[in-house]
C-alpha cells in the first residue's frame, strides 16, 4: 500500500515539465512497482507519473492482461482519427469526448533502460496518446472546446465543494 495519492486537478505538478529517467535502478524499479500498484487500486487504465506526485517521463498502462511500461516515451508516427470517451484520474467521474489518432508508433525504454518501439491502435493508442500527453504536461481537458474545458472545471468544482 502506498501513501502515495493521485493529484487531482487543478493540481499544478499535473502542468510541470518531467524530466527524463537516466538511472533504473532497484529505487527507479520499486517506484514503478508502486505506480502500477495504485493504477490498479484506482481502478485505472493507465497512470503517469506526474499523477502520483513525480515529474518524470513515466507512465504505464495495462490493457488486454499486459502492462505497458512506458519510460522516456515519444511518438513518432501517428495516423488516422478516433473520437470516443475519455476519462482520466487526475479528473475524477469526468468522461468526454476527445479526438485522438486512429494509431500510434511509439518509441520507448522498459524498465531495464532497453529501447523498444511498439506499434499501437484503437484504445491501447488511446491510451498512450493519453499518458505521454501527460508527460507533456497536456491534459484531457486541453483537447476539448473552451466551453467544455469551462464546463469540466465547474463540475470538478462542485464536486470538491460537495466532498468538503
Amino acid at each position: 500500500m502506498s501513501d502515495r495519492t493521485i493529484r487531482i486537478y487543478p493540481d499544478p505538478v499535473l502542468r510541470e515539465p518531467t524530466k527524463e529517467i537516466e538511472r533504473f535502478d532497484d529505487n527507479f524499479k520499486s517506484f514503478l512497482e508502486e505506480m502500477e500498484s495504485l493504477m490498479y487500486e484506482y481502478d485505472g487504465v493507465g497512470l503517469a507519473a506526474p499523477q502520483v506526485g513525480e515529474s518524470l517521463k513515466v507512465a504505464v498502462i495495462a490493457y488486454e492482461g499486459k502492462l505497458h511500461v512506458l519510460i522516456n516515451p515519444r511518438i513518432v508516427d501517428y495516423d488516422g482519427r478516433q473520437v470516443d470517451q475519455e476519462g482520466c484520474l487526475s479528473f475524477p467521474g469526468i468522461f468526454e469526448d476527445v479526438a485522438r489518432p486512429a494509431s500510434v508508433v511509439v518509441e520507448a525504454q522498459d524498465e531495464n533502460g532497453e529501447p523498444y518501439s511498439i506499434e499501437a491502435e484503437g484504445f491501447l493508442a488511446r491510451a498512450m496518446c493519453h499518458e505521454i500527453d501527460h508527460l507533456n504536461g497536456k491534459l484531457m481537458i486541453d483537447h476539448l472546446s473552451p466551453m467544455k474545458r469551462e464546463m469540466v472545471k465547474k463540475k470538478l468544482q462542485k464536486r470538491k465543494k460537495e466532498d468538503l
